[in-house]
Formats: structure tokens, sequence, C-alpha cells
């Protein structure tokens, strides 16, 4: 017979592990806090230290799974993201993507050096771990507020593009400290190569994978979502086999493929939505079970995280920005706010387990710092976004998510699509009757819900603000519907 009590008890523990994470992200939105705080407490009170339900203290495992996270979670960001909008804020987020992390790196590096009894190169390793903002954080900050597009444009463009410098910078402090005769300028072309390559690469297979998903006919709809989220792994893995950044390549070939025109378009990004909050859940309660409470809350650790963090929210990540965005179009309050609203989260912390596994001195100490300094980040920073956003005016229109059981589909062997599309206030189509909306042909509403109420459609129907239509169209003019329904008035 075998024994499957270690099989048994695995589900059963991912499954408490999946329940607890989801009522604690609906919980969240409730008290406002953010739901990364939440699962990490999670994982530190099943943790050893805890309940001592799990010993965890693995860090090149914890390591491992949070990288295939951060790859499912910049993949569903990235799909979610207009090219419109990112290509306004190209530029500035860019900025704040490099030359930003290397001076909150630096500045935070120096208060390091001056707090701890550590060398120099430490202090920056240190600083080079923590100068980064989190896609995750970023990313679930900002899903459910409604913050004007320029900014949360800003702040996940900058996210999502900002952890190859991050990254560099940290693994090159690594290397120069086990190998002290390494000069950081001798490894600048890597940068360049991490940069450059992992662009390319993120194009080239986000065009590739459009074209694919479009062409194959798959017999299961289910198909789809799963070929997506390999693409967005080959993404990664092609550019990180060649030394380039998998990170940027997965972000830009999610970008790609999200603002293509796709078959099964809604249930790719439906499935994709879903499996980055399973991993966002899995990857902040492992790294939960990965500190130990007893090691974090130590008076060296706690004084040290405080002055850091204080360092890094109020002087280091305020002057990268002013400096990063200098005659770029953002007003004072905007950058205020970009300043506040750069959470660090799961980066950092794995990050913070490149030094424990290459051996580098101190490398636990490093560890719970950064712990520190991101739970920190996400109590202050993460609970006050939305109160800032609106003292400094910078709040946008209300998102609406309906909540109707209306099923979306994509008929790819009928070659039709069903397309959602939610009215603006300055949508052209609003306040048209349906008979006066110049539709192209092979073009019909099925529906329209108003104020969670189904409406059946038809000539005299009155187009309204807020209204989410539903309209059956042929995939060959799906291109001149999105143009008619998004023009302004």
């Amino acid at each position: 017979m075998i024994d499957t009590s270690q099989i048994d008890s695995f589900l059963l523990l991912s499954a408490l592990i999946l329940i607890s994470g989801v009522l604690a992200a609906k919980f969240s939105n409730r008290i406002g806090l953010p739901s990364l705080v939440l699962f990490i407490l999670v994982g530190m009170i099943i943790g050893s230290d805890g309940f001592g339900v799990i010993y965890f203290n693995d860090p090149s495992q914890a390591q491992m799974v949070g990288i295939f996270a951060l790859v499912i979670i910049l993949f569903e960001g990235g799909l979610q993201t207009k090219f419109s909008t990112v290509r306004s804020v190209a530029l500035p987020s860019l900025s704040l993507a490099t030359l930003g992390v290397l001076l909150t790196s630096g500045i935070v590096g120096a208060a390091a050096f001056l707090i701890f009894d550590i060398t120099w190169m430490q202090a920056l390793l240190l600083g080079a771990i923590v100068g980064s903002t989190d896609a995750a954080a970023v990313f679930a900050a900002l899903k459910e507020r409604n913050i004007k597009a320029k900014m949360g444009a800003t702040l996940e463009a900058e996210s999502g593009t900002n952890d190859p410098m991050a990254v560099f910078l940290t693994i090159s402090f690594i290397e120069i400290i086990l190998i002290p005769e390494t000069s950081i300028f001798s490894l600048f072309p890597s940068f360049i190569w991490q940069m450059g390559m992992g662009l390319i690469i993120g194009v080239l297979i986000g065009k590739f994978s459009s074209i694919a998903i479009n062409r194959i006919k798959l017999d299961s709809s289910g198909l789809y979502p799963i070929f997506s989220v390999a693409f967005a792994l080959l993404a990664y893995g092609a550019a990180s086999m060649i030394g380039a950044s998998g990170f940027l390549a997965v972000y830009v070939a999610a970008l790609v493929i999200g603002n293509s025109e796709l078959t099964y378009r809604y249930s790719i990004f439906q499935f994709n939505e879903g499996f980055a909050w399973m991993a966002q859940i899995f990857m902040f309660i492992l790294l939960g079970l990965l500190v130990f409470p007893a090691e974090l809350f130590t008076w060296n650790v706690m004084f040290g995280g405080f002055l850091l963090s204080a360092v890094l929210i109020l002087v280091a990540r305020p002057i990268a920005v002013l400096l990063s965005t200098l005659g770029m179009g953002y007003k004072w309050n905007e950058k205020l706010f970009i300043s506040w609203a750069g959470l660090r989260g799961a980066v950092p912390i794995i990050l913070a387990t490149f030094p424990i596994v290459a051996g580098v001195e101190d490398g636990e100490f490093f560890f719970n710092v950064v712990f520190f300094i991101v739970l920190t980040s996400a109590l202050v920073q993460g609970t006050t976004i939305s109160k800032l956003a609106k003292t400094l005016n910078l709040m946008g229109p209300k998102k609406d998510t309906p909540h109707h059981s209306i099923e979306l589909i994509s008929m790819g062997k009928a070659n039709a699509e069903m397309v959602q599309f939610q009215v603006d206030s300055d949508a052209a189509i609003a306040g048209q009757k349906l008979k006066d909306v110049a539709f192209p042909q092979k073009a019909s509403i099925s529906a329209i819900v108003r104020n969670e109420n189904l409406i059946t459609p038809y000539g005299e129907t009155e187009i309204k603000s807020g209204d989410f239509l539903y309209i059956l169209v042929s995939s060959k003019y799906e291109k001149e519907l999105k143009k008619a329904l998004e023009a302004k008035r």
C-alpha cells in the first residue's frame, strides 16, 4: 500500500491556504489594509514561530516559487494595460525604473552604512535590494482604486520595468563582496544587454504568441488561457537563458498580447486574473513562512528597519522621483503621489534571499531588515493611497465592474466575438438611440445592463452613461466596432 498521508495533508493544507487567502483579500478591502500584509501574516501565523503548522526555511525554494509567481503577476498586469496609456508615460516610467532605482538605492545604502555596523558594499547591497517598487504590490493596490489613469499607468509601468535595474545592482554588489577585485563599471554592459534583449524578446514573443493564439484552432476554449501562460513562461525562460531580463520580457510580451485582437480574449483575461491572485496568495504566504518572527521583531532589526523605512519613504523615494521626472510635465501633487505610492513588496523580499543563497555574511540579517521595511511600506503607504489621492485631487472616474451573469464568449470557430463595452459620459454614443448609432455591418447589440438590470435593446432604446453593452460582431468588423464605440464627443 502507498502511504498517501503526506499527499492528503498537502492538499488539505493547500485548500486552507487558498481559503485563508481569499478571505484575507475580502477583508483587506473592508479594513483598508493591503492584501499582501494579510497574506504575509497568515504565513507567519501558521509558521514555526506561530502555531507551528508548517516549518519552512528554504530560501532557494522560496526564490523559485517567488519568481514563478512574479512572472504570472507581471503577465496579468501587462495584459490589462493599454498601449495608449503606457505610451504617454513611457519616458518618465523608464527614467524612474533606471535612474530612480539607482538614486533610491544609493541614498538608502548611505543611510544603512550610518545605521548598521556593516561595510559600504554591504550597505549598498541592502539599498539595492529595496531600491525597486514591486509589481505585485502596486498592481494589487491600484486594481480596485479609481486613481487617475496617468498616475496608475506611471506606477504600473515603472514597477513592471524596474526589476532589471534592481536585480543588476543586487547581483553586482554580491559579486563585488564575494570577489573584491570585481569592478562595478565592468558590469554595466551586462545591464544594457539585460534591458535591450529583454525588450526585444518580449516584443518578438508577444507578436508570435498573438498570431499563434488567433491562428491555431484548439478543440477546447479552456486551452487558450493555458496557451497564453505558456508564452509568458517562454518569454521569461528564453530571456533568462541568454542573460537578459526575464521579468522585462514577460511584461513587454503581455503588453503586446493584451493590446492585440485575440480570439477567446475574455477567457484568457479572466483565467489569468484568477491565476495571478492564486500566485499572489501562495507567494506572500510562503514568504511569511520564510521569516521567523522571533528573529524579525528584535530591537536591532526593528529600530534599524524603522529608520531605513523612514529614509526610504520620506527622503530617498521623493528625491528619486523629483530628479527622475524633471521636465516631464508632472505637477507637484502628482510627483508627491508617485513618491508615496512606490510600494515595496515581493521583489525586495525575493532579492533578499539572493545574499543568503550566495553565502554573503549577515545575509539573514539583511533578509529580516528588508522584510521589516516591506511590512512598514505596505502598512504605512498602502493603507493611505486612496486618502492621499483624494487629498491631492488625483481620483479618476469610478471603476465599475458588472456583477450580472451574462456569459461572455468568443466564438472562434464561427469567427465572431461578443464584445463588452462600458459607456463613459464623454462617449459619442452616450445619449443616442440605437437606431441612430452607426454600428458596422454584422454587429448586433444582444443586451444592455443598466444599474444591475438587464434591458432588452430595440431601435428606440437610448444609450446612457454607465451602460454595459454586449455586442455580437463578426471578427472581421471588430476593429471598426471598437473605433465607433470609443469615439468621443
